[in-house]
């Protein structure tokens, strides 16, 4: 893997040629270990080279999930890791699964921590116990210096009142769903916006709005 935090530089070259630094693209969110693509992950991936996308990030929910990610990433080149313990897979979460990823982020050297974060859409997501694995994993994020991969759905206030309590980070807020103030506050703070299929829907005024 690369030094943590960092994709490999592309190589120079003319803005006609696939995969220079003019015109790469890097995909910093997709979940390709998941089981769905086992039928055709490798037709996929071509299909992502072939369109100009030549990285790809992805990023864990789980514990028992970081192994087999790791194993997706290692069969292809331009697929990094992440390894985070996501909220709305906070059923599956233990206390211990922080001291774990403390031990796979110092072995494997990951160039992310997450995904990870707040939701309050989901009901039922205990919000302290969220809170205590997100907090978690920014100090982490701090500690290691790497940038963090950031879930904040109905939650991003609480989010950007995290990111401020630790202080020192930097990242990217996942499907980012919030105003032009707090995209403002999350500019600041050093951190960077998603921006995924909800941007294209006609109903989506206000992101288009903010985007613009």
């Amino acid at each position: 893997h690369p030094a943590a935090g960092q994709l490999e530089e592309p190589q120079r070259g003319d803005a006609t040629t696939p995969g220079t630094a003019l015109n790469m693209l890097i995909d910093s969110h997709c979940h390709l270990d998941a089981s769905e693509f086992d039928p055709d992950r490798t037709a996929v991936i071509e299909r992502a080279r072939a369109a100009g996308v030549q990285a790809q990030v992805v990023p864990a929910v789980t514990a028992a999930s970081w192994p087999k990610l790791r194993e997706v990433c290692q069969q292809a080149p331009g697929l990094y890791p992440a390894y985070g313990l996501h909220p709305m897979f906070l059923a599956e979460h233990r206390p211990g699964h922080l001291d774990q990823l403390r031990d796979w982020i110092e072995r494997e050297r990951p160039c992310a921590i997450g995904e990870c974060g707040l939701d309050f859409f989901v009901d039922g997501l205990d919000a302290q116990a969220q809170q205590d694995y997100f907090i978690g994993q920014l100090k982490l994020a701090r500690d290691f210096d790497l940038p963090v991969i950031v879930h904040a759905r109905r939650a991003v206030d609480a989010v950007i009142a995290s990111i401020r309590r630790i202080g020192g980070l930097r990242g990217v807020v996942h499907s980012f769903p919030g105003s032009p103030e707090q995209a403002a506050q999350l500019d600041k703070l050093g951190f960077l916006l998603g921006l995924g299929g909800p941007l294209t829907y006609d109903r989506a005024q206000r992101l288009q709005r903010l985007v613009r």
